[in-house]
């Protein structure tokens, strides 16, 4: 397992790799970035409250920005899914055996956006879903990716598009990405929240994260929303 944790949270000391990590293939990685096709099967628009989604797909910091610039989202947390409540910490959880993934919980109006659209924006421009414990330079089973259904309908949505998408050959390799139940989330500490928006000049957010909010507002410029006036999540 690689650790690129400490890289992350100091910027100058990441500096000087993520600037040769930069100079090896962004624009490579840019262009393989494509809008993929609408899930076939997805949720009526009838509910009268904000639905919940939880998705992890590496890094929090990257998958909250996306969701943050989505039309329809009222809230982003980031946090910790699939381990106990005991072990949801960021030093417990960067030891890759806890059982967590780095997750968001996404509030979102579903009069306003789908939850098959917030699929096709996760698996379009968040993530790439064919690497298995690991996204980017951020290596562990705490980076994999997993939807984390919250019900019936959530799980079929999820596991159709999975089909519908290998079925389409729309990537060069299996999808790895995991469905599963959830159990429980738990909130990332305070300094995590809304890290892409407090540290913009981050090195690990320059590189790995702005093309993701970039990628969003060029495939997606009918959702796209920037500044979204989020209700700011209040952690101690």
């Amino acid at each position: 397992m690689i650790r690129y944790r400490a890289f992350r949270l100091f910027p100058l000391a990441a500096a000087v790799l993520l600037a040769g990590l930069a100079a090896c293939q962004p624009v490579a990685f840019a262009n393989e970035v494509t809008r993929l096709p609408a899930p076939s099967v997805d949720a009526a628009a009838s509910a009268t409250h904000n639905e919940v989604a939880v998705l992890a797909g590496g890094c929090f910091w990257g998958i909250e920005a996306v969701f943050e610039h989505v039309k329809g989202v009222r809230r982003v947390t980031a946090g910790y899914s699939g381990g106990a409540a005991n072990t949801a910490t960021y030093d417990d959880v960067g030891n890759g055996d806890t059982g967590h993934a780095e997750s968001v919980k996404v509030e979102y109006d579903p009069t306003q956006v789908s939850y098959g659209k917030l699929l096709q924006v996760f698996f379009s421009v968040a993530l790439n879903p064919t690497e298995l414990n690991r996204q980017g330079p951020d290596s562990g089973t705490q980076y994999r990716s997993v939807v984390f259904y919250g019900n019936a309908e959530q799980k079929k949505i999820a596991d159709d598009y999975i089909a519908q998408l290998t079925a389409a050959k729309a990537f060069n390799a299996p999808i790895v990405t995991q469905v599963l139940p959830l159990k429980a989330f738990y909130p990332a500490e305070a300094y995590h929240q809304n890290y892409y928006d407090l540290h913009p000049n981050n090195p690990y957010i320059v590189f790995n994260d702005a093309p993701k909010v970039a990628h969003l507002q060029k495939l997606f410029p009918e959702i796209y929303q920037a500044p979204q006036h989020l209700v700011q999540v209040q952690l101690h």
